[in-house]
């Protein structure tokens, strides 16, 4: 309010205010709804040693989850008497707090599926290691431009160019390496950040395209086809 919003109404900041805390009731809620149901099943007995493991570790990342969120949201509370800048969270911050996010949710995706549905037990073909090998690249790039999304988010850097496919006038903006030194640009230009996020963006829905193409040529089962093409139609309407 002031630093930035001085006409806000009280009605205003009561909505953000309520937005705020819904967002950590709803996290808590979600934690309990992991924890108490792990711990009812670890002293039934209902749990194998390797599946301990897995209970432990995701219980670990729910409250990780929840102190990266505390100390993300610490990061725009802080006072800068030297700074004249728009208050906001760290983009780092956020960054590690959506990241660890994707990791628990994959995570219990992951190991949900792995008790609901039996693995299929198919031939260890060069073909298929190629398709697992594949499918593992192109998921480590999907997680690198949802992280460079945050970055996208926490420095406002959607705002600086909405033209596509060129950045304004030109395919490579000349503010991109406007930062000194250059590594920096990576993760604090709002001009290349929304690059990179671009870049790796079209690269994503490359990826999953060419997933897709090279899975057709393999003989899949129809849950395992299923999956990849669901993955592409939900990378283009991403």
């Amino acid at each position: 309010f002031n630093s930035l919003n001085h006409d806000m109404t009280l009605t205003e900041f009561k909505f953000i205010w309520y937005m705020e805390y819904s967002h950590r009731m709803w996290g808590r809620v979600v934690g309990l709804a992991y924890i108490l149901p792990a711990a009812y099943f670890w002293r039934k007995g209902w749990l194998s040693r390797p599946l301990k493991g897995c209970v432990l570790a995701l219980c670990g990342l729910v409250c990780f989850q929840g102190l990266l969120g505390w100390y993300m949201v610490k990061s725009g509370l802080e006072e800068k008497p030297d700074s004249y800048d728009i208050p906001r969270v760290s983009q780092y911050r956020l960054a590690a707090h959506l990241g660890s996010a994707l990791v628990l949710y994959s995570a219990s995706l992951w190991t949900g599926l792995s008790l609901l549905l039996p693995r299929h037990k198919l031939p260890e073909t060069h073909q298929l290691l190629r398709l697992r090998q594949f499918a593992h690249g192109t998921t480590a790039i999907i997680f690198l431009t949802a992280l460079s999304g945050a970055f996208v988010a926490g420095l406002d850097a959607g705002l600086v160019y909405n033209s596509f496919p060129k950045m304004g006038e030109h395919w490579i903006p000349d503010d991109l390496l406007a930062f000194s030194p250059v590594l920096r640009n990576i993760f604090e230009n709002p001009t290349t950040v929304q690059f990179d996020h671009r870049i790796l963006g079209i690269a994503s829905v490359t990826a999953v395209t060419a997933l897709y193409l090279f899975s057709r040529k393999i003989p899949l089962p129809r849950r395992t086809r299923m999956a990849v093409t669901s993955l592409l139609a939900v990378a283009c309407m991403q």
